[in-house]
């Protein structure tokens, strides 16, 4: 190898990107740029002139969580095993629900259908052919009843992927807990809720952005004294990398979302340290195995200085930022579909060397349709190889200490942070979502990667290279069409059994708490669960109150 540098010579350690492409004998034009997935410049070679000081990085356990949120991680537990299920009707994801607790699930992690997650009732004009097809349709509390009957809620962790009407969701969960004999006080899980997240990337919303925010507050402030295992909103990145963001732009604008939801329940007047405990977040696990894991650590070291520094928190429970993990939806493919199950594992040991708390393994063939057994089993036995064979779990962060990982963690970090002054230059992430910042900066991203792709400067095994022409074709799952009647007629037969005058009465109280600020509209919609009004009837009740949203389209 020729080359002016001896990288073994005393003295001599080179020092640009370039200096390391000379020592192998590499140039720029044939053999670079080295990138990660979101574009950021990768070196040869890290050194230990790359790592930042030791504070920076710490111990497991302590400030600032760079390497985890407890001492002994894995050693002392493992994260917790919770695969997304639910599609049809609520009597048949119930079924699925018993079939994962039965092979080892810890918790639970309900995925709505399309109809639920923007607040429609089965029956609306609007669900004709999307009822249970991509999740679990539930209208009223007689579903909810019916999805969890047989599942001890009371010793089951629950969570709950849905967002603008997350506040009715949770209001029919916890009747439903109710008539098992189970208090709020003894549930535990998650509610996702996370509303900034819709307007930027998700596009799921029932309201304009204030009354929306109103109403997340209203569910935080109920869960603080109401719900104490209860996580009331889980701060979401990963549908915001779903819509095709970088790694920094998940990291900021995920942070930014929850430190907006800090700032607002300290507005309504709760001690930071009674609320925030109880935040966690959602992360995606991409394929730039590295990269993901130098985000985990950069998310886990901005929240405990911001939320002790900036907050002024002083539990330091607060700090820590606890995350579950799902592996990249976006990076299944249609096409050579067996190919996702290598990419999900990657995928996940990232999530696990992260040192994420819970994780979802997404199934091979959700490129193509809803996932079957046999897809789902596996999904499942990837995290207990990973668990238990792999060693992986032996040691406490492994990674800590890589000059690679923690200088690529500094990067995230500070580019973190750049964006959070363009936020807040713009009079902070409300006012950054009305403007379309985020979303602008997300399409941006998506448009760059998808044009590297197409030309195939990036790989995608299967799809721009190393194609196939005799794939196996894979057994999808098909949803009954005769589900959606079923429902509907479920739906019907609670509109008749019920007390509609009772609806109608609390319905009236809604809209009038909904008028007056400052009223917590959590009680008010327990009753209209206890009622049974239905969920589409809930949301056009409030909208006649707020209106509705119409989005300024970016381009």
């Amino acid at each position: 190898m020729s080359s002016t540098v001896n990288p073994h010579a005393p003295g001599a350690m080179p020092t640009t990107h370039e200096d390391w492409l000379a020592v192998y004998g590499l140039s720029p034009e044939r053999d670079g740029p080295f990138t990660t997935l979101s574009g950021e410049m990768v070196k040869p070679l890290y050194t230990e002139a790359d790592l930042p000081d030791q504070a920076a990085i710490g111990l497991p356990g302590m400030y600032p969580f760079t390497r985890g949120v407890y001492p002994s991680m894995y050693r002392g537990r493992l994260w917790t095993v919770r695969q997304f299920a639910g599609f049809g009707t609520a009597e048949e994801t119930n079924e699925r629900f018993r079939y994962l607790l039965d092979h080892g699930q810890q918790g639970l992690s309900t995925a709505f259908d399309m109809p639920s997650l923007m607040g429609h009732d089965s029956d609306h004009a609007l669900s004709l052919g999307e009822v249970g097809r991509e999740g679990v349709a539930v209208d009223t509390i007689d579903d909810m009843q019916t999805l969890f009957a047989g599942i001890d809620v009371g010793t089951v962790s629950v969570s709950m992927t849905i967002n603008a009407p997350a506040a009715i969701m949770l209001a029919f969960y916890v009747v439903a807990a109710e008539r098992q004999g189970i208090a709020p006080e003894h549930l535990s899980g998650t509610i996702q809720a996370d509303i900034l997240k819709e307007y930027i990337a998700q596009k799921e919303w029932c309201f304009p952005i204030d009354p929306a925010m109103r109403l997340l507050g209203d569910m935080v402030q109920w869960c603080s004294t109401d719900m104490p295992r209860w996580h009331p909103v889980s701060i979401s990145g990963y549908h915001i990398r779903e819509a095709g963001s970088t790694a920094a732009q998940e990291l900021a604008f995920t942070l930014k979302d929850g430190l907006t939801y800090v700032e607002q329940a300290i507005e309504r007047g709760l001690d930071v340290d009674d609320f925030a405990p109880r935040l966690s977040f959602f992360f995606n696990a991409q394929i730039d195995f590295f990269e993901e894991i130098a985000k985990y650590r950069a998310a886990r070291r901005i929240w405990a200085r911001e939320l002790r520094d900036t907050y002024g928190s002083r539990n330091p429970k607060s700090w820590l930022m606890r995350f579950h993990t799902q592996t990249a939806g976006v990076s299944l493919t249609a096409q050579q579909p067996l190919n996702n199950i290598t990419r999900t594992a990657i995928e996940a040991l990232a999530g696990v060397l992260g040192g994420t708390q819970s994780l979802h393994t997404n199934s091979y063939d959700e490129a193509l349709a809803l996932p079957t057994e046999e897809a789902v089993r596996i999904a499942l036995r990837t995290q207990q190889v990973i668990a238990h064979e792999t060693g992986v779990t032996n040691t406490i962060d492994p990674l800590g200490g890589s000059y690679f990982v923690e200088s690529l963690t500094d990067r995230l970090e500070e580019l973190a942070y750049d964006y959070f002054r363009r936020i807040d230059d713009l009079g902070g992430m409300v006012e950054a979502v009305k403007q379309n910042f985020p979303q602008g900066e997300i399409a941006d991203a998506s448009y760059a990667l998808q044009a590297e792709i197409d030309a195939g400067e990036r790989v995608v095994v299967g799809v721009n290279r190393f194609h196939s022409d005799d794939d196996a074709e894979i057994q999808t799952l098909r949803i009954d069409p005769a589900i959606e009647r079923k429902q509907l007629d479920r739906l019907q037969g609670v509109r008749d059994r019920r007390d509609s005058t009772a609806v109608e009465a609390t319905l009236t109280d809604l809209c009038a708490g909904a008028a007056r600020a400052g009223t917590n509209l959590m009680p008010a919609l327990l009753q209209c669960a206890r009622a049974h009004a239905s969920e589409g009837e809930i949301i056009a009740a409030l909208q006649d109150v707020w209106g509705v949203y119409l989005e300024t389209p970016v381009y």
